[in-house]
């Protein structure tokens, strides 16, 4: 079945198109900047945020989240999950940071 043009409405689904397309790396919030595995640590100038995907629950209004797609500047492709709202668990800092990344293209 040819989902490219199927509306993606879970994140499983998003992350899961992610993977597909070799984009699977999460920039993981640690310590005042992104590490992406590798060694990697990366400061909001480093990256842009090329495309987000929101999610709010029918069911349960606390059920909200946002997938970044995030690019940094020697290519590498991933993603940041931020889960807001009553269920967030974000580490200190966090939103600052991100907020300071350069947005490219807004998404969903």
């Amino acid at each position: 079945m040819d989902t490219s043009n199927t509306p993606m409405t879970t994140i499983t689904e998003v992350l899961e198109h992610l993977r597909k397309r070799n984009q699977d790396i999460e920039f993981q919030y640690e310590n005042g900047a992104f590490h992406a595995g590798k060694g990697k640590d990366y400061q909001p100038e480093d990256l842009k945020i090329i495309r987000t995907y929101r999610f709010e629950g029918d069911s349960n209004p606390a059920d909200m989240s946002i997938i970044y797609l995030i690019e940094a500047n020697d290519g590498l492709i991933g993603y940041s999950i931020d889960v807001y709202g009553a269920d967030s668990d974000q580490a200190e800092g966090y939103d600052d940071f991100i907020r300071r990344i350069e947005v490219v293209r807004e998404g969903d």
